[in-house]
């Protein structure tokens, strides 16, 4: 079954990257913009070509490497041996979540745009979430040694 879950993300992810996470507009009068992890990529690639770099690394390259590392393990095709650091990959996604968090915040803070959430960031949390507790699961069913 953690196969095919692990699988399903496969899928989930790059849907997850493409759907609106936020809805923002400058002013509460103007109409919303969606922003999602790739539009938003897209912009920063045009600002802060290092900081693009590592955004794009712990939201798009970090989640997917261990979910296919995690894929190699459950088809015997790699040694459980590579889970703990399949695992810090795991909490480098989360880093990308906690900094869309932080955006979220300093920019309802600002009060002058308005900012609202969208399914797409429920989405790729869950999808990051799905796979930690996944990665977690395997690791529990690895023998030890």
């Amino acid at each position: 079954m953690l196969k095919y879950a692990n699988l399903a993300l496969l899928l989930l992810f790059p849907l997850a990257w493409a759907a609106p996470l936020l809805r923002a507009g400058l002013l509460p009068f103007f109409g919303l913009e969606e922003i999602s992890v790739l539009s938003g990529l897209q912009t920063l690639w045009r600002t802060d070509v290092f900081l693009a770099l590592l955004v794009s690394f712990l939201a798009l390259f970090a989640p997917y490497l261990k979910v296919i590392g995690v894929a190699l393990i459950q088809f015997d095709l790699a040694s459980a041996r590579l889970l703990p650091a399949l695992n810090v990959l795991g909490k480098l996604a989360m880093a990308d979540i906690f900094l869309i968090a932080i955006y979220i915040v300093v920019a309802k803070g600002v009060g002058v745009g308005r900012l609202e959430t969208a399914w797409g960031l429920y989405l790729f949390t869950g999808c990051v979430a799905a796979s930690f507790a996944i990665s977690h699961l395997e690791m529990k069913k690895a023998p030890r040694g």
